[in-house]
């Protein structure tokens, strides 16, 4: 390959030093019919699987990779294809997995609201995902240049790079994809022996003793090939940040509560359920009162990214509408070279006031005209403001650990201050708040993962409009399957949703937040210190964004991105290198990138295997479960997880130590 810039750089490439795989010359076939087809049908595959491990579990995998390494297959199974025309697959694909998620995580949570079941229906979700969706792909068009572009080489797009490596790799064959296919082989093996044959603990967990001078203590970790990967990809420094968050939350706030609510006699709000403090574990005083500290915390860096942000935001908006208004949208296109050209201007303008709008008006939503012009205008500024934090957000860490609930919070919070202050408070206004939030979510959501597929084409050499036009379709299509998996699995044996078996976490999270604030009972004093936590870390000089992450998400996930984060550490000081040193095509971006790909190709599978007659087949394949392992093992059962874990680690040590 030609130059390329360094993922983890601190510094910017310069746009005109960059080559991609494809020259801006090449004109191959990229946008074919083909193409659309399979990442069609990926999408709606992939869209219906994110709808149920997202209400099963409350979390997601990111999509690219896999389908990335299943349109290489495919296409060599059933006739030739370029690396375009995969990438085009990926786009469109991808496009279900991000909706899904920003679709499960907000709209059943009309059920637990005041008359919100009404508008659970299929209609209501389609529409809501499908604008979500759109204004997800048209913010980001004008966003392209300055956060892809311009910071290549300071925001790394870890799926997005990994993505671009897969397919660069099953383009040449060999060697390069051969350490892909390599992780990707241990990464699927590793996950059927722990997940389907249960042979070791998905998540080791050691909790220091309720009755001890540091009680709650919690060290844990979801020992997943995926999360190593991106540890790997992302780096010590932002891994580190984000696992020193996650310290602040299980090691120091949740041990801190514990000791000093342990003697109370009620309850404190906002809490879990009636418990009182002392009858909580540690899982339970995270989601009840250190979750929201997390929120208040991510936005504020939110805040703080989106204004570091307004210059490169402004010079972006500038080019565009210059470009546009020097040429003809015809001369345009034909004078740009090839890898520039976008959507033009007006088109994101105009659509986006367009469904602004249509959502203001449609009677199947909440709210009246023109009452409800005041949601729209609220959709339009939350959700360029998300857009544009979601994107650098993943630029970061990547879409895996990109905390779109938190973003969502935030929303909620805003719009319901918003509605108390207008003389909103009844319940008739619970949904309207959620439909607001639930736009704004799918839209980040779609942003995020726009922003890593735009990466991909970046560097492969993509056309970016014809990347942006298959990212609608790929809208389009998706949307059709999610709303009626989410409808079958809600009056399935599983359901009803906020069953034990369709648990929906993180809806049920946006719901108590909003009845919370519309009738003032929002705990803001928790909210408010996680706000202090970010601004004393910029005070310090520590940009707090993947501090105040690592303090939201939970610490099974930090910990073992910092685990890979670790491994790359070892693998520069005994090269001798620096981190920027290491290029996409080095032995252990490659295998990391296999590692990223099995565990999320295996996750998705296991979803489904799971799903198979209410789980008789998981049962049926557990060994661990029938010869009762954990029980049996006690504390050994924790060693073994460790070891199995490190066993994997070693495998990404060993080949990154190796040479193309």
């Amino acid at each position: 390959m030609a130059e390329k810039g360094h993922p983890a750089a601190p510094e910017n490439v310069s746009p005109e030093r960059f080559k991609p795989y494809v020259a801006d010359e090449d004109n191959i076939a990229e946008f074919s019919i083909k193409a659309v087809f399979l990442g069609s049908l990926f999408g709606i595959i992939f869209g219906a699987s994110t709808v149920y491990l997202a209400l099963r579990a409350g979390l997601t995998v990111s999509a690219s990779i896999p389908i990335a390494v299943l349109s290489i297959a495919v296409f060599k199974r059933i006739g030739k294809s370029t690396i375009l025309e995969n990438n085009i697959v990926q786009t469109i694909g991808a496009a279900g997995e991000s909706i899904a998620a920003g679709v499960v995580f907000t709209i059943p949570a009309l059920i637990f609201l005041y008359q919100g079941e009404q508008f659970f229906r299929y209609g209501q979700i389609l529409i809501l995902s499908l604008i979500g969706g759109i204004l997800g792909v048209l913010f980001m068009i004008p966003l392209r240049r300055s956060l892809i572009v311009k910071e290549h080489g300071v925001l790394p797009y870890p799926e997005g790079t990994a993505c671009a490596e897969v397919l660069v790799a099953g383009e040449r064959g060999g060697a390069l994809a051969q350490k892909v296919f390599a992780g990707l082989g241990i990464a699927v093996l590793y996950k059927f022996l722990m997940s389907i044959l249960g042979l070791w603990k998905e998540v080791p967990t050691f909790v220091t003793s309720r009755s001890s001078q540091f009680p709650n203590g919690t060290i844990n970790g979801e020992i997943t090939p995926e999360y190593l990967g991106v540890g790997y990809i992302i780096g010590q420094r932002i891994a580190g940040s984000m696992f020193a968050g996650g310290m602040l939350s299980w090691l120091v706030l949740i041990p801190l509560i514990t000791i000093f609510g342990d003697k109370l006699q009620e309850t404190l709000k906002p809490g879990w359920g009636d418990k009182l403090i002392s009858q909580m574990d540690p899982v339970e005083i995270y989601r009840g009162y250190v979750r929201y500290i997390g929120a208040g915390a991510v936005a504020c860096s939110g805040v703080i990214t989106l204004l570091r942000s307004l210059p490169t935001i402004i010079s972006s908006f500038r080019d565009s509408l210059a470009d546009f208004s020097t040429q003809s949208r015809q001369a345009s296109l034909v004078s740009k070279r090839r890898t520039e050209r976008d959507i033009p201007i007006t088109y994101v303008v105009g659509g986006s006031a367009g469904l602004a709008l249509l959502m203001s008006i449609l009677p199947q939503i909440p709210g009246h005209f023109p009452g409800s012009l005041i949601m729209s205008v609220l959709i339009v500024v939350f959700g360029f403001f998300f857009v544009t934090v979601s994107s650098r957000i993943v630029g970061i860490i990547g879409s895996s650990s990109n905390p779109i609930s938190g973003m969502t919070i935030a929303t909620l919070m805003a719009t319901c201050l918003i509605f108390v202050a207008i003389g909103w408070s009844g319940p008739d206004y619970q949904a309207v708040a959620l439909c607001v939030g639930a736009i704004v979510c799918i839209a980040a959501a779609n942003a995020g993962a726009t922003s890593q597929d735009l990466k991909t084409g970046y560097m492969v050499g993509a056309t970016p409009i014809r990347q942006q036009v298959g990212l609608i379709i790929g809208v389009l299509v998706s949307v059709a399957a999610i709303g009626g998996t989410l409808l079958l699995l809600h009056h399935s044996a599983y359901g009803p949703i906020g069953s034990v078996k369709l648990s929906a976490p993180q809806a049920t999270l946006m719901s108590t937040i909003i009845k919370g604030m519309l009738s003032r009972e929002l705990p803001w004093g928790l909210v408010i210190i996680g706000v202090f936590v970010s601004a004393v870390l910029e005070l310090c000089g520590v940009k707090s964004l993947s501090f105040a992450v690592g303090a939201y998400l939970p610490l099974s996930t930090t910990s073992t991105i910092y685990a890979g984060g670790l491994v790359k550490a070892l693998v520069d000081k005994l090269s001798r290198k620096k981190d920027a040193d290491e290029t996409e095509l080095s032995s252990g971006m490659l295998y990391s990138t296999g590692l990223v790909a099995g565990g999320s190709l295996g996750g998705i599978a296991i979803a489904v295997f799971a799903g198979v007659k209410e789980g008789y087949l998981a049962q049926l394949f557990n060994v661990g479960a029938k010869l009762h392992l954990e029980e049996k093992l006690g504390g050994g059962a924790d060693l073994l997880a460790l070891a199995a874990f490190t066993g994997l680690a070693l495998f990404l040590y060993r080949a990154a130590r190796q040479e193309n």
